[in-house]
């Protein structure tokens, strides 16, 4: 009896294991994915794992998508512009909206980044990017067609600083240069293939093409995400956004951006310029003494919640000479970038495609450098290498400037291209040297200032540039008489000395590269064997 009572109780154990480690073994994967990895599980043997490499590759290809996306509508303007039956004013707001939302995410950087998980923000800003490519796609209206690009940008707007602290939470001091050019490379491709395919997809199959192969990208990394991508860092639940300041930030940056894009379509004392320009800056001032403020306040009491942008960072000299150098940088850089393609279609009468030809082994150009100077620079440290990029950068600006009615149309892509490998040699090697020069804790908020600054750089240099241009070109006129005959003519001493202004620009990032770019902390490898070899002599001594 004892035998025959035992036996109908095995087959019931079995079955109540059996569903329990399947539940244990889906709830491992899933918890797999969501551990943070920690920096022996991401970098080993100095080489990353395959778990950290999927990871940073997904993040990449990601943060590519945003930097391609923001570019790629440029030449579909036109076709867009007649569909809808706009001005050539309104339709280009579907380019310059990135720029806008994008100056208004970035602060949010450092509060994300610290309250939600890698995996979150990503998966989120996949989502948020998605449903603005279908918007986009299907959109009926301009509105909507507009609503999506301000979704597209919402949802690209973080990922850039992510990518950066995430690299930075990964590699070693030594590797940290290298791994930023690398992924630097990517950033720099995607501005140059990104009018050119979106041109010939708008000429194949119409400009909503473009929004749908958007789409189909945004679900491809959405499911990336979930299924790929890893945690890194730690986070804090209980963290909370100073959400006034948000509101300040979006009618400081915004309006400043804002005001600053119309000046190519108002006269400045147009209330669209003026008034926005006023309302922007009244709302960054405010904004910086509200962050000041929340810096204090967080110092003598570290329970106190944190500002939206730690402007502390500021205090530490080499940060901040980092920064302003990257921010020349993109005021220079994007100014050119408005003002040639001027040159070469308005003044010489160049075809559009001719245009995009011209210009496109600058944007290789500074690929190639980004990655060799992220090597430099783990080699080297940041002066010796920063130093070459600005030098360079002036002087293919100074030899651009030389340009006539009559200069052979490859002189530009020859100097476009010099140009654009000192720009590689700056930007990257700079920013990540500044960054290095931070707390590990002070990374992200470091992160978010440094692009913040960058983004209303890159904001208000084509706007500036273009001005003098302009006036350049108005006196220029004026002086030879006024014929309509003579204005390429005079367009072109315009655009001279707007290259002369941007040459004048590259020289002060000289100046501040040869005084300011010094000290340890530059991320090479000798700063970092001597740190070393200084705590061994300690721990024998002691």
């Amino acid at each position: 009896m004892m035998e025959s009572s035992r036996l109908p109780s095995k087959p019931e154990k079995r079955s109540e294991v059996k569903p329990e480690k399947k539940i244990n073994a889906k709830q491992g994967r899933t918890h797999g994915l969501s551990q943070p990895l920690t920096g022996e599980e991401s970098y080993k043997n100095d080489h990353l794992t395959h778990a950290a490499f999927v990871s940073i590759a997904i993040l990449t290809f990601i943060t590519f998508v945003g930097n391609f996306t923001q570019l790629q509508l440029s030449a579909a303007l036109p076709t867009i512009v007649s569909d809808f039956g706009i001005s050539v004013t309104t339709g280009q707001w579907l380019t310059s909206i990135f720029q806008l939302v994008m100056g208004v995410m970035v602060p949010l950087t450092a509060y994300l980044t610290r309250r939600f998980s890698t995996r979150q923000i990503v998966i989120a800003s996949m989502a948020v990017f998605t449903l603005g490519s279908v918007f986009a796609w299907l959109g009926s209206s301009f509105v909507l067609v507009l609503i999506g690009r301000l979704l597209e940008a919402v949802g690209t707007g973080v990922m850039w600083p992510v990518l950066q602290i995430t690299v930075f939470s990964i590699y070693p001091l030594s590797r940290r240069g290298m791994a930023m050019g690398t992924v630097g490379m990517a950033m720099s491709v995607a501005p140059a293939i990104g009018p050119t395919l979106g041109g010939v997809q708008t000429d194949l199959n119409g400009w909503r093409s473009i929004f749908l192969t958007l789409t189909v990208i945004g679900v491809i990394s959405l499911f990336l995400a979930i299924f790929g991508l890893r945690n890194f860092g730690t986070r804090d639940a209980s963290a909370k956004a100073d959400f006034f300041s948000v509101g300040l930030s979006v009618f400081g940056f915004g309006g400043l951006m804002f005001g600053f894009t119309n000046i190519e379509s108002y006269p400045f004392t147009h209330p669209m310029v003026w008034l926005a320009i006023l309302i922007g800056l009244v709302g960054i001032v405010w904004f910086v003494l509200r962050q000041i403020h929340g810096a204090r306040r967080q110092a003598a009491d570290p329970s106190k919640q944190p500002p939206l942008l730690n402007l502390s960072v500021l205090k530490n000299k080499s940060f901040t000479v980092g920064t302003v150098t990257a921010a020349l940088s993109f005021f220079a850089f994007s100014s050119i970038m408005v003002i040639m393609p001027l040159y070469i279609q308005d003044c010489r009468g160049y075809s559009a495609t001719i245009s995009g030809l011209v210009m496109l082994p600058g944007a290789f150009g500074q690929c190639i450098a980004q990655f060799f100077g992220g090597k430099a620079l783990d080699r080297l440290g940041a002066r010796p290498v920063a130093l070459i990029g600005s030098i360079t950068l002036l002087f293919g600006t100074i030899m651009m400037s030389l340009i006539s009615m009559t200069s052979w149309i490859w002189w530009v892509s020859i100097w476009q291209f010099v140009r654009q490998i000192g720009m590689g040699f700056v930007l990257m090697p700079i920013t990540t040297w500044s960054l290095n020069c931070l707390e590990p804790e002070e990374v992200s908020a470091g992160s978010a200032v440094t692009n913040t600054v960058r983004q209303i750089a890159g904001a208000i240099g084509a706007p500036v540039l273009v001005i003098l241009m302009e006036t350049f070109t108005a006196l220029r006129w004026a002086a030879i008489g006024g014929a309509k005959s003579m204005y390429a003519a005079a367009n072109v001493f315009g655009i001279q000395w707007a290259l002369r202004v941007s040459a004048t620009i590259c020289f002060i990032m000289v100046v501040m590269v040869f005084f300011g770019v010094r000290g340890n902390g530059a991320g090479s490898t000798r700063d970092t064997v001597q740190r070393a070899l200084g705590r061994m002599h300690a721990h024998t001594a002691a």
